[in-house]
């Protein structure tokens, strides 16, 4: 009884270090997303304006 219920902690454990192990990568790819199209969309330098305004509507994102 004791082997079954030890199984069932270690992959219990092993699913929250998976779901940690995702979640940082997930949050930087996030950040680095809204950089991009916040950043660089409001940045004073006309080219980086201009390159991220024509992929937010290339995306349907609304920008105006």
């Amino acid at each position: 009884m004791t082997t079954l219920s030890t199984k069932r902690q270690d992959a219990a454990q092993g699913d929250v270090e998976l779901t940690a192990a995702r979640a940082v990568p997930i949050f930087m790819a996030a950040l680095l997303g809204m950089f991009i199209v916040f950043g660089v969309g409001f940045s004073h330098s006309e080219a980086l304006h201009n390159a991220s305004h024509d992929y937010r509507h290339s995306m349907a994102f609304p920008c105006h």
